[in-house]
């Protein structure tokens, strides 16, 4: 999950940036980027979700 999380942060950034620009253009642009780091995380989590959790002290 530590992927996702960075992927969310990175989105959180590319928001920022996109509310701060003065540049419609650049904004959008940054504010699709947020949107595809989001959708990255929420795909990162739920595979996480789906992987069998793997018992302690058993290794594979």
């Amino acid at each position: 999950m530590k992927e996702a999380k960075q992927f969310r942060k990175q989105a959180k950034r590319a928001k920022r940036i996109a509310l701060a620009v003065s540049d419609a253009e650049i904004s959008e642009t940054f504010l699709n980027l947020a949107k595809a780091y989001r959708s990255q995380a929420d795909v990162l989590k739920a595979k996480e979700k789906l992987k069998p959790k793997q018992k302690p002290g058993k290794r594979r």
